[in-house]
């Protein structure tokens, strides 16, 4: 996806294509973990649609739950979906940063003569 250290630096248009590319990665990965985190409240949480989608965003943002859950299954899938959702924010930082490090540390390998300087 990335150039080798040995080619040019990519121009800005490229660089920007992959930034874009990595925010909408990112949103997909968003989408599937709400819908994913909404269905195994209400199912497993035994909470409305609308209460689900609630705890489901609350988790994934980094909030907390709002919602008791009573039942066992929704402790277990509260338990791991917490779990989840930490590897998730790692994972989407990755996502989101890679382009930019890529940019940053192909930009620094260059020596003073070449293409360097058009972060």
């Amino acid at each position: 996806m990335f150039e080798n250290k040995n080619d040019p630096l990519a121009p800005k248009h490229v660089f920007i294509t992959r930034v874009v590319f990595s925010f909408l990665t990112s949103l997909l990965v968003v989408a599937v973990s709400l819908g994913l985190g909404t269905w195994g409240y209400h199912v497993f949480g035994e909470l409305a649609w609308i209460d689900s989608l609630l705890n489901a965003a609350m988790i994934l943002a980094g909030m907390g739950p709002v919602d008791p859950l009573t039942s066992v299954g929704g402790k277990l899938f509260a338990t791991f979906y917490c779990l989840f959702s930490g590897i998730v924010f790692l994972t989407l930082m990755a996502i989101m940063l890679a382009p930019i490090y890529h940019r940053f540390l192909h930009n620094f390998h260059f020596s003073d003569g070449d293409d360097a300087g058009d972060l």
